[in-house]
């Protein structure tokens, strides 16, 4: 199943999608098994939770002095990077940035782009931007390749195929490239490689995401574990690396546990098996890499976020996954319930700043509440307070000031807000509370002796106390 992603304006049927997920028995099967793996690897990987808290708090005193300097330093990150070599460009909406990327394009009359894993090029919906301008957009990230070679979106944002098992990825492949049907994963792994192998030269642009970017250095540092994030940055002639305005860090020493956290969080991984650091295209007396490097800085909402104090702790996210892994209603649902590019409890608060709180109403009320992501993440972002946050602006009534969110009010309800602000209202004055209690035990003088066996009428004679083999004997009768 793949829900339509969001649009501007309208509503994502969340409610109905998550109802036909449920009805998935095989969709359900999937993530169960994906997320108790994931969330044991990641278990070996934070044996001394002493360790893991110190690491965890240290990460999020780096990105939150990242952004506390956020202006700063991406003022300083297009220095570095302009000094390097690499062409950088602004983008504050999802158009802007496709535009950007087209012009490229057109620069260097292209009609080939190969793609590294992008969860921007994502928001972007940069394949059918440029499919639609006559540009063939080809993902080479494993996962990336199966859903779009199935016409969905990513499921997960570290594994976007983890909705699938063997046996619909060895039919997809046989169906659509025409290969015998396997179910053997190594060899269906070795199919994907050998069909994408070849892209990679015959591409004329390479598209990448950026996992973190170093104002110090101006380095764009990637990464992965299947090598197709190289390939798509160094072969082709022209490299573009797509990123929110977020993703900046101040030096590279502050890498290192963010580093260490991603990937353990991630994947189970103590590091992946490759970690890419660009600072600019090929020198002349380099013997690869591509010709020309640009850096396109997207904000797409992220500024509102950054506008607000609390709010500004969404930004902190390196993008793990580690809350979805452990999210009671993700692992039952999956991403395409959500209707979103980036799913989960993370996607509900990131989504709402990206699209707006009038398409997205459903999403910050989509929680258990448990807490579990919050105390998974490993940059500390408190998920369950920012959701709360996040119920309250859409309830709140559309043109209050100040305004701190697009689609404020989006479930205001003039006559259930009178209602909870009444109810609020007795429970914080202790004469009103005493009041309502008073009335409520003279209204049970009004009620039958006796309505269950868990409830009793003061005035009722009082019954024995029972026995568990009483009790039994009579709700399971002789034997």
């Amino acid at each position: 199943m793949s829900a339509a992603v969001g649009q501007a304006g309208v509503p994502i049927a969340f409610k109905r999608n998550a109802r036909e997920a449920l009805g998935d028995a095989q969709l359900r099967r999937n993530f169960r098994g994906a997320m108790d793996s994931l969330m044991a690897k990641r278990l070996v990987q934070f044996p001394d939770g002493d360790e893991l808290e110190r690491l965890r708090a240290f990460g999020n005193r780096v990105r939150a002095r990242a952004l506390s300097k956020l202006p700063e330093l991406l003022e300083r990150l297009e220095a570095r990077l302009t000094r390097n070599g690499v062409k950088v460009h602004w983008a504050e909406t999802v158009d802007e940035a496709n535009a950007i990327v087209q012009r490229i394009a057109e620069t260097h009359t292209a009609k080939k782009v190969i793609k590294g894993k992008s969860m921007v090029s994502e928001e972007m919906e940069m394949n059918h931007f440029l499919a639609a301008r006559g540009v063939d957009c080809l993902e080479s990230d494993m996962g990336e390749f199966i859903v779009q070679l199935r016409e969905e979106k990513p499921s997960h944002i570290i594994m976007p195929a983890i909705h699938l098992n063997a046996g619909q990825v060895a039919k997809l492949f046989h169906d659509k490239l025409d290969v015998d049907y396997t179910e053997d994963v190594d060899r269906l792994i070795r199919i994907g490689r050998e069909t994408l192998r070849r892209k990679f030269f015959e591409a004329d642009i390479g598209v990448s995401g950026v996992n973190f970017a170093v104002a110090e250095t101006g380095s764009l540092l990637l990464v992965e574990n299947e090598g197709n994030g190289r390939m798509s940055t160094t072969v082709p002639p022209v490299h573009i690396a797509v990123t929110g305005i977020e993703k900046v860090v101040e030096n590279l020493r502050d890498v290192v546990p963010l580093l260490s956290l991603l990937t353990r969080s991630a994947t189970g991984q103590a590091i992946t098996t490759y970690v890419n650091v660009i600072s600019g295209p090929r020198k002349d007396e380099e013997l690869d890499g591509p010709r020309e490097v640009h850096l396109v800085l997207l904000d797409n909402g992220r500024s509102q976020a950054f506008a607000d104090s609390e709010l500004r702790q969404t930004l902190n996210c390196i993008r793990c996954g580690a809350c979805m892994n452990h999210c009671p209603v993700y692992t039952r649902i999956g991403g395409h319930a959500y209707g979103t590019v980036y799913p989960g409890p993370i996607g509900k608060i990131v989504t709402p700043h990206m699209l707006g709180l009038e398409v997205t109403r459903d999403l910050p009320t989509a929680s258990s509440m448990c807490g579990a992501c919050g105390e998974v993440c490993p940059v500390k972002i408190p998920i369950p307070a920012l959701l709360r946050r996040l119920r309250e602006e859409a309830v709140r009534p559309p043109q209050a000031e100040p305004h701190f969110m697009r689609g404020q009010g989006a479930k205001y309800s003039a006559k259930e807000t009178l209602v909870w602000k009444a109810w609020r209202k007795m429970n914080t004055s202790p004469a009103l509370y005493k009041a309502f209690t008073y009335a409520g035990t003279r209204f049970r003088g009004l009620m039958p002796p006796r309505i269950g066996p868990w409830t009793e009428h003061r005035s009722a004679p009082r019954l024995a106390p029972r026995t568990l083999h009483e009790l039994a004997h009579d709700h399971l009768g002789d034997e």
